[in-house]
């Protein structure tokens, strides 16, 4: 799962013209489901969304308080356009994303684990698959960005081949000017 979580003084969810959630005071929180996501990766993002201090404490000192210690809001709103690839052309590759009727189950169970681990009535979302207008005023601004796979980007692996491939070359320019090993007879 990844997310996009930002501190806000308000945010709401509009579609086709109606207000379908807002909040005070709180976060919002793009949502981004891939296809092979499990139970583990939900709970580590609630956990992490309710428990990360991005508010100051009563004598003004940052970073101090969650959302939770503030018993405060957060807007939920799914956002499949997190798993997009762009590396290729100009047109996003969505296939990281999972499927509309597999996610959709998913992200209302991370809105109620949200909920259970919390308080369900500070909880708003957005219209599951709607095109939505999310109005937000960012406090600070704090906009942060998580990943349950924290570990496991492809980048990091691209990064890893990189540095071998770089060792290997050094490796292989030393063995060019070391001396050759000859066989000696033992006397």
């Amino acid at each position: 799962m990844r997310a996009v979580l930002q501190r806000v003084a308000q945010a709401s969810v509009t579609v086709g013209g109606h207000m379908v959630g807002s909040i005070g005071p709180g976060v919002c929180v793009l949502v981004g489901i891939t296809h092979d996501d499990t139970q583990d990766d939900m709970e580590y993002m609630a956990r992490k969304i309710l428990g990360l201090r991005v508010f100051d404490d009563e004598s003004g000192a940052p970073w101090k308080r969650s959302v939770q210690d503030c018993a405060l809001d957060i807007l939920c709103v799914s956002q499949f356009t997190l798993y997009a690839k762009t590396t290729k052309g100009s047109k996003p590759d969505f296939h990281q994303a999972m499927k509309s009727h597999q996610s959709r189950q998913f992200f209302d169970d991370f809105v109620d684990l949200l909920g259970r681990m919390y308080s369900p009535d500070r909880i708003q979302t957005g219209e599951f698959g709607a095109m939505m207008q999310v109005a937000l005023v960012n406090d600070g601004p704090v906009t942060l960005e998580l990943d349950s796979r924290r570990f496991a980007y492809t980048h990091d692996s691209a990064d890893k081949q990189a540095r071998l491939a770089k060792q290997a070359a050094k490796e292989q320019r030393r063995s060019q000017f070391a001396p050759a090993k000859v066989d000696t007879p033992l006397r």
